[in-house]
């Protein structure tokens, strides 16, 4: 006989590898190793009797039985969610510091940080965009509760990484990429973008000035698009107004930065919720890179 209780972390693995689509991707995202979400994923087959993955293509997809198991979970797992909020409203004083990089200051990252603060209304949030150095920086002396920061490969660990990968930019209608000394649209000295493209330009000897500097990334991203120089972003900002150089431009790639999360395991379990839904946003923005990647896209 079928055990009529379900486990809530065996749901949890279920869902994070259908919606990320692969067990490595899951553990990342539920903080698990891949074996482990493996053996969930097992232990919830064997109970339930049932195959809930197909596992023999490219990606992880559901069963039909893993379809109408994966409705079903997100509904158990959004009550206990909903049922941890409400009793924890009451106690939602205080006060949480988020740091983020500019370029995750707007857009999707706003209507998270509006519904964290609409679920907990007594919890006083304090967000603060800048540099990642001075973030981490900060984040150290105690400055932040938790911080999202760019930094190379491997820098430092924190409880949730993602490759970000990098693009030289131009602009579509008024490009600069042939001027000589080449235009630069730069961060301020100190960010990482600027000391990447710095660097690979010195390396190849090719002379550069900068003409437009901000600590805005509307204004480097605006500059661009209107034909002030050239900048290195990250390529999931790349718009209509941008054009994208490549090594046949002289242009070379550069290798990935990651975006790291950082909190504390022992800080209050609001932070740990608000890291949860990072998280998930970061997951999200990663995967829809990865589709555009794919061909036929």
């Amino acid at each position: 006989m079928i055990d009529p209780i379900l486990d809530p972390v065996l749901l949890r693995s279920f869902v994070a590898v259908v919606e990320s689509g692969s067990f490595t991707r899951a553990g990342d995202r539920v903080h698990l190793s891949q074996s482990t979400v493996s053996q969930h994923l097992r232990r919830l087959e064997e109970q339930l009797g049932s195959e809930l993955l197909d596992r023999s293509g490219r990606y992880v997809v559901t069963t039909e039985s893993g379809a109408r198991l994966l409705i079903r979970a997100r509904k158990l797992l959004s009550l206990m969610e909903e049922a941890v909020r409400e009793i924890q409203h009451d106690q939602a004083h205080g006060e949480i510091r988020l740091g983020v990089p500019e370029d995750f200051a707007s857009g999707p990252l706003m209507p998270l940080l509006a519904s964290f603060v609409r679920d907990y209304p007594a919890l006083r949030l304090e967000v603060s965009s800048g540099l990642s150095n001075t973030l981490l920086q900060q984040y150290s002396t105690g400055s932040f509760d938790l911080v999202l920061a760019k930094q190379r490969l491997g820098h430092t660990k924190g409880e949730a990484a993602w490759t970000e990968p990098l693009a030289w930019f131009d602009s579509s209608q008024l490009p600069s990429w042939q001027r000589d000394p080449l235009p630069l649209v730069v961060f301020p000295v100190g960010g990482l973008y600027r000391d990447e493209m710095i660097h690979s330009l010195e390396s190849q000897g090719r002379r550069w000035q900068i003409a437009f500097s901000s600590a805005s990334l509307a204004s480097v991203c605006e500059a661009v698009a209107h034909g002030l120089g050239v900048s290195l972003l990250p390529r999931r900002l790349a718009d209509e107004t941008h054009r994208l150089l490549t090594k046949h431009e002289g242009f070379e790639p550069l290798p990935a930065l990651e975006l790291v999360l950082h909190y504390r395991s022992e800080a209050h379990p609001l932070i740990h919720l608000l890291a949860s839904r990072l998280i998930n946003l970061c997951e999200d923005l990663m995967r829809e890179e990865e589709e555009q990647d794919r061909p036929g896209h």
